[in-house]
């Protein structure tokens, strides 16, 4: 039998369900026994009229199929997910969105270099964004884990998946994020490394000869991030007051020195100066002005409380190594890129400051953040605690 003849015989067209405003289905049999259910809809974004077609063994299976879809127009979603691998998607939100977005410069870089690095490699930048499931994103989890990621980059990773794919959503190429769907990674709790006092001391007596041995005591002595220490200028310095203002911090963003804003507002800050730290201060304003001299024309004038000896800003990562290399002279270990910082807010803590004078201090965005983090105590502050209890109570 010829075939237009088999599908004359064969072809039947059922209208499906109520015609809606933008959307309308029908069924037909093909002359291979399958259902096809062809759905036209007007697409809300450009509109235009669009096709999509559906098939099933029987007609139930092809309507069914329809329905979902239709459900999802009237929903305001698309009727299908877009079919473009999850690395093709990434690669083009992180030079759109994620360019154009508000976060902080280091921010977005390091996102795009967990996405490059994570997210975008097969097997799993190959899945398609239409056969993406819960239990995708909750495989890549453990594969991580299992790679011996740290808890911290397995949780930014999956923030900017989960980031991404709420892109999807709004262009349309999702109708919903099946991130949103999978909890949020853990991250086991810490206790921030640190050093007693003396062995601060020891350390810092041991960088003495180095050009950056005032601004690494100034972050031992305040708790200020290195990136806050390097970024301090004088017009934020108020050496009759005895105070300091915390209003810009720099970082190195791929192979480069970039200045912003502290993230939240409790770290742009105030913090007060020792009588010893402004008196040190001084006598460090009078060396600037000793190098400015010697350096003559060479000399470029930033405004920088911290500089090179030609008057740049100085790259935080220096006042790592130059505590890193006193530490080794002293035997002292443990030592990270906020040691002085944890070293100085332990401190605090334990020599009775308030938690929350600390958070401001330490312009942590809570109070709880504060507390999560140092919170420990140390064995002699326990027992001090116990024995004055005990002789409050007459024991």
């Amino acid at each position: 039998m010829p075939y237009a003849n088999c599908y004359a015989n064969w072809h039947r067209l059922i209208p499906v369900g109520k015609r809606r405003a933008n959307h309308e289905g029908s069924l037909t049999r093909l002359p291979n026994g399958t259902w096809q259910a062809r759905l036209t809809y007007t697409d809300q974004a450009t509109g235009q009229g669009k096709r999509l077609a559906f098939y099933g063994p029987t007609a139930k299976a092809a309507a069914a199929k329809m329905k979902k879809a239709r459900e999802r127009l009237d929903a305001g979603a698309p009727p299908k997910d877009a079919t473009r691998t999850i690395a093709d998607w990434l690669a083009h939100w992180r030079t759109t969105t994620l360019a154009v977005s508000d976060r902080a410069e280091n921010t977005r870089s390091n996102y795009a270099a967990l996405s490059r690095k994570h997210l975008e490699p097969e097997p799993f930048g190959a899945i398609t964004l239409d056969r993406l499931r819960p239990t995708d994103i909750e495989k890549l989890i453990l594969a991580l884990r299992d790679d011996g990621l740290s808890d911290s980059t397995v949780r930014s990773t999956y923030t900017v998946l989960r980031l991404a794919l709420d892109g999807a959503v709004r262009d349309g190429l999702l109708a919903r994020n099946p991130g949103a769907q999978v909890r949020r990674p853990g991250v086991k709790r810490r206790e921030a490394k640190h050093l007693d006092a003396g062995a601060v001391t020891a350390v810092l007596r041991a960088a003495e000869d180095s050009r950056y041995h005032t601004a690494l005591v100034l972050a031992a002595a305040t708790g200020l991030r290195r990136g806050e220490v390097c970024a301090l200028r004088w017009d934020a310095v108020d050496l009759d007051a005895g105070t300091l203002r915390v209003i810009s911090t720099v970082s190195r963003v791929d192979r480069r020195l970039v200045f912003s804003e502290p993230k939240t507002d409790r770290s742009r800050r105030t913090v007060p100066l020792s009588p010893a730290v402004v008196a040190m201060l001084k006598k460090h304003r009078t060396t600037q002005k000793e190098d400015r001299l010697r350096a003559g024309n060479q000399w470029t004038e930033t405004g920088f409380v911290f500089t090179t000896e030609f008057g740049t800003v100085v790259d935080p990562r220096n006042l790592l190594r130059v505590i890193q290399v006193a530490a080794k002279k002293v035997d002292v270990e443990g030592i990270g890129a906020h040691t002085l910082r944890h070293s100085a807010a332990t401190a605090w803590l334990e020599a009775g400051v308030p938690l929350k004078i600390a958070s401001d201090l330490l312009g942590h965005s809570s109070v709880a953040i504060t507390a999560d983090i140092y919170m420990h105590g140390s064995h002699e502050s326990a027992r001090a605690a116990v024995d004055t209890l005990a002789s409050r109570l007459g024991l």
